[in-house]
């Protein structure tokens, strides 16, 4: 057989091939382009290398309840896995039975944002890791005295030793914040049905699915939930009813951060629910009605709503594999 009758076949079937593959293309390229897949990991930063030993410490420590005043409440008591890496409850629940005034974020893909808690008081994992502890209606606890217990443990000297080797007391705040920071960069959830959409599979959403991403993109949402974790990380003012908080007002005291608040990840979105700073909103389409009339001045009918609330429901990624640690 020559080689023209051999490529004549190969080239026959690529045609086919492309010209299906056209044929089964949606044409909505347009909108898919605004869009971005979510990578496996967010950016490591320099100072905090992501090592195997420093995410198995920081495994242990997020469940550790031995760090809080009472000795009971973890991080993993509000960043539960089995709800989303939340509470689920409207304000969270901390030492006491102190309720705090807002909502619970989910650590899920929070390595990927501009800043951490509603008010941005923190630039990043690594100076948001002890606030809760030391928080008053969090876990109440002194750092120092944190320190001196896990220094009482073998296990977590050997633990701490090996996480960050060559130095003499390596049971310290700055890689207690460091471990936490570690084991929740890892906490991501990619591989969603929106993500196999934009790698090209064009069934992994369904159709009202994607008449969601045209309105959530046509009405506007997508200016503020836009990259990778569906956040510009700012700060916009809006007024949840219901709520009193000056969001970022109490980080700066500028008159203009008043009830400004970080644009949350819409990621997962749909079991990280309630909503809002003060989670006072129940359900997804509740708070995909609020959102149109308080960000984008738009009474939005329920097709509309129903419509964005089938596109942000494609947006839960596979859960992060980790183990819970048999603690000392």
């Amino acid at each position: 057989m020559t080689t023209k009758a051999i490529l004549l076949p190969t080239l026959a079937m690529s045609s086919f091939l492309t010209a299906s593959l056209a044929m089964a293309d949606d044409g909505l390229e347009n909108y898919r382009d605004r869009f971005e897949a979510l990578p496996y990991l967010p950016p490591i930063p320099a100072d905090n290398s992501l090592t195997e030993e420093k995410v198995e410490l920081g495994n242990m420590l997020f469940f550790e309840p031995r760090i809080s005043s009472s000795g009971v409440i973890s991080c993993a008591t509000c960043h539960n896995p089995a709800l989303g890496w939340a509470d689920r409850i409207p304000r969270a629940v901390g030492h006491d039975g102190q309720v705090g005034e807002r909502n619970t974020p989910t650590v899920l893909n929070s390595g990927f944002l501009g800043s951490q808690f509603w008010d941005g008081r923190a630039p990043d994992l690594e100076a948001q890791a002890l606030g809760p502890i030391e928080a008053p209606v969090e876990m109440a606890m002194d750092l120092d005295k944190a320190l001196e217990r896990l220094v009482g443990f073998e296990l977590y000297q050997q633990k701490f030793s090996e996480a960050y080797p060559n130095q003499e007391d390596p049971i310290t705040d700055d890689n207690l914040a460091h471990a936490l920071a570690a084991f929740q960069r890892t906490l991501n959830t990619p591989n969603s049905p929106f993500d196999r959409y934009l790698h090209g599979d064009q069934e992994a959403i369904s159709e009202q699915a994607k008449d969601g991403m045209v309105a959530f993109v046509d009405n506007g949402c997508i200016a503020c939930h836009r990259g990778a974790n569906f956040t510009d990380s700012q700060f916009h003012a809006i007024q949840v009813p219901g709520s009193t908080d000056l969001g970022r007002y109490v980080v700066t005291e500028e008159e203009s951060d008043k009830y400004r608040f970080r644009t949350p990840t819409l990621r997962n979105v749909a079991v990280t629910y309630p909503y809002m700073n003060n989670g006072a909103t129940e359900t997804l389409e509740e708070a995909v009605a609020i959102m149109g009339q308080e960000m984008l001045g738009r009474e939005f009918d329920d097709g509309t709503i129903s419509d964005i609330t089938a596109f942000l429901h494609t947006l839960t990624g596979e859960m992060p594999d980790f183990e819970v640690p048999a603690l000392p």
